[in-house]
């Protein structure tokens, strides 16, 4: 399933750090660097979850050259996410979220007939993980629609990306 890693800050205002979907992971920064918890992780739509004490994590971890190596490999993939974050920060909004849209459709999309699909993620928490503002993110959500670039299912809850060569291209414009 579906979920969003987020962090409170001091202001009481509640930001969404990530969308993860099936297969990945969390909470092993705590563990690693033994340090308390530093976000919450709320479930966006229905989930699975295989929870694993911080010892038995680490004896596996250790014992298990070939999960330590994908650990690796998927924490590298979130670094790489966020360098790429960082370098298109200063760009117009409409590159920030097709940037964003295409990352989760090649990380965790169901492909279909029409194109990849993948939840169709709240404003608020795609406007968070894009560093936009949410009337942005309505804003170019919809000018996506009207163009036909992605398709939004309300009832499954679900955004394909109808055409996922545009805003590949688009998310490429640095």
């Amino acid at each position: 399933g579906w979920v969003k890693v987020r962090r409170h800050s001091g202001d009481d205002k509640v930001v969404t750090l990530a969308i993860l979907g099936k297969g990945d992971f969390f909470g092993e920064m705590a563990i690693l660097d033994e340090s308390p918890r530093s976000t919450d992780v709320i479930a966006l739509s229905s989930v699975n979850l295989l929870s694993i004490s911080a010892q038995q994590f680490i004896q596996t971890l250790f014992s298990d050259t070939r999960l330590h190596h994908r650990m690796l490999q998927l924490m590298v993939r979130r670094l790489r996410y966020t360098n790429v974050r960082f370098q298109i920060r200063r760009q117009p909004p409409a590159i920030k979220l097709a940037y964003t849209l295409v990352t989760l459709a090649q990380q965790y999309a169901m492909p279909s007939e029409v194109g990849p699909k993948i939840l169709n993620i709240p404003p608020t928490d795609l406007a968070d993980v894009t560093d936009i503002s949410v009337e942005d993110t309505q804003k170019i959500m919809e000018k996506l629609q009207d163009k036909g670039w992605i398709e939004i299912d309300s009832e499954h809850q679900t955004l394909c990306l109808c055409n996922e060569r545009q805003l590949t291209q688009l998310s490429r414009q640095r």
